[in-house]
C-alpha cells in the first residue's frame, strides 16, 4: 500500500506506527481483528458520502464518536 506505519496506524485506527508494527512484526505479530479489520476496508472501499452516512447511523443508535 506504499504507506508509513503512521499512515497504517490511522487507517485501521491504532494509537501510533508503534502499534502498528506489532501487527506486522516480531517473533509473534499481533493478529488482526475482524472488526478493525473491516473498518480499515470500509474505509479504503467507501466514499467519503458513505462513510459519512455510516457515521451518521452510527450516532443515530447512540455512538459518541470523533469523527464529522
Amino acid at each position: 500500500m506504499n504507506k508509513t506505519s503512521e499512515e497504517m496506524a490511522d487507517l485501521f485506527a491504532l494509537a501510533g506506527g508503534q502499534q502498528w508494527r506489532k501487527y506486522t512484526g516480531g517473533e509473534s505479530p499481533r493478529v488482526m481483528g475482524e472488526d478493525r479489520l473491516f473498518y480499515a476496508a470500509a474505509r479504503l472501499a467507501l466514499t467519503d458520502e458513505e462513510l459519512h452516512r455510516v457515521y451518521d447511523k452510527m450516532r443515530e443508535i447512540g455512538a459518541d464518536i470523533g469523527v464529522e
